[in-house]
């Protein structure tokens, strides 16, 4: 009589593992396409002027970027960026990915977060880039280790 050397037990294991590797990478895949989406939109706005307040292509800030670009996938966030530091799950900053947020600093109080972006591309732990709405410059992409941003950072979170 022929018997199995894989028991049965082994062959449910198998399948399993399998077919959950298929949903992580499906996810993946997904959360990939929602994070090149909320770029993409946000890389539309490059050149808008700075509007404290704004929300439009005749003028935005820092939070109103972010809201709009995360409208492009139906993922609504707070409108202001001490608010938006809120969301997701926190992030070391030598751990970021694409489609994280960063959080600054930028006023006199030196951990009242006032400005957000959002990371764009990340090359190795110093080449970290990040597009938000500049007060002097409107929608950029800037460098998180510019020594202006990396003094003013605060924390970074990853939205979903």
């Amino acid at each position: 009589m022929y018997r199995n050397p894989i028991p049965a037990f082994s062959v449910f294991v198998v399948a399993i593992l399998l077919l959950s590797s298929c949903g992580a990478a499906k996810k993946a895949r997904t959360r990939e396409k929602k994070i090149n989406t909320v770029i993409g939109t946000a890389k539309s706005y490059i050149g808008t002027p700075y509007k404290w307040g704004g929300t439009s292509r005749a003028g935005m800030d820092c939070s109103g970027l972010l809201l709009n670009s995360f409208k492009a996938i139906n993922y609504p966030i707070p409108r202001t960026s001490a608010e938006q530091s809120k969301i997701g799950e926190k992030v070391k900053i030598k751990k970021l990915k694409k489609g994280d947020l960063v959080f600054f600093a930028t006023g006199k109080k030196r951990r009242r977060i006032t400005h957000v972006g959002l990371v764009t591309v990340v090359q190795n732990s110093e080449k970290v880039k990040f597009i938000h709405s500049s007060s002097s410059l409107g929608v950029v992409e800037s460098n998180l280790y510019s020594r202006y941003y990396r003094k003013r950072f605060v924390t970074a979170r990853r939205p979903f």
